[in-house]
């Protein structure tokens, strides 16, 4: 097995290359796509005229929190950096878990088609009243 482990890392390098780039290159990359979330989640605000977190907010909080978890585990190996980063997952996760769940919950109307969301009492499309479900 060890033919395979220097297949990838060999002289200190990944693939090639330096492990200080390769690390920093995942930090920035996890950093970047940590903060790119804000400004996809400002831009639907802003779009719809409400708050408004859309899904794409939750998988770039998980991948760049992920990015930097691995920074800080194998590069950095500070544990306050390790610690901030262990945990973030769990509501990421969950919000996606919630935010399927919703849409799959959606029901199509019966006049146009469209799909409604489940606590909707009128079809924003045509206006049909929708029967009352509990």
């Amino acid at each position: 097995m060890d033919w395979l482990t220097n297949l990838f890392w060999h002289d200190g390098k990944f693939l090639g290359i330096d492990r200080i780039v390769f690390w920093t290159t995942i930090g920035w990359l996890g950093n970047t796509i940590f903060f790119s979330r804000f400004l996809v989640q400002w831009y639907a605000t802003e779009k719809k005229k409400r708050v408004v977190v859309p899904q794409a907010f939750w998988w770039l909080s998980l991948i760049g929190s992920l990015l930097l978890l691995l920074y800080a585990i194998f590069y950095d190996k500070h544990n306050v950096i390790i610690f901030a980063y262990a945990f973030t997952w769990i509501p990421y996760i969950r919000s996606l878990i919630i935010h399927r769940r919703h849409k799959q919950a959606h029901l199509n109307c019966a006049s146009c088609g469209i799909k409604i969301p489940p606590e909707s009492n009128f079809c924003p499309n045509c206006g049909l009243k929708l029967p009352v479900t509990s």
